[in-house]
């Protein structure tokens, strides 16, 4: 069985990762509002990127790093811009968490 993690772009121009193991099937029930929450108050939705995998784990882990990536991240990974996403996570790693910060280690 394959599992998929997947993007959709909202009417509001708005993206919502997720995943599921039936993919047309979950891309139906967003499509007509059936699943409520964010989808269903920014319909129609479009699916512009999705990738499978070969656990649910696999899937889920994927969906929630996409959640936490910026509008770019996301636009270079839909244009498979493999280059623009790499360095945009360097980019993020370099100046986003700065080692000057306060350590949050007890030793």
């Amino acid at each position: 069985m394959a599992f998929y993690a997947y993007l959709l772009r909202c009417s509001d121009g708005s993206y919502y990762a997720g995943h599921t193991d039936d993919l047309e099937h979950r891309l139906s029930q967003h499509q007509c509002g059936a699943l409520g929450g964010y989808t269903a108050r920014r319909l129609p939705v479009t699916l512009i990127w999705s990738e499978d995998f070969s656990t649910r784990d696999d899937a889920f882990w994927v969906e929630q790093q996409i959640k936490g990536w910026s509008r770019a991240k996301k636009e270079a990974l839909i244009a498979s811009d493999w280059e623009l996403v790499s360095s945009l996570a360097r980019n993020r790693s370099q100046f986003g968490q700065s080692s000057a910060g306060p350590s949050t280690s007890s030793g």
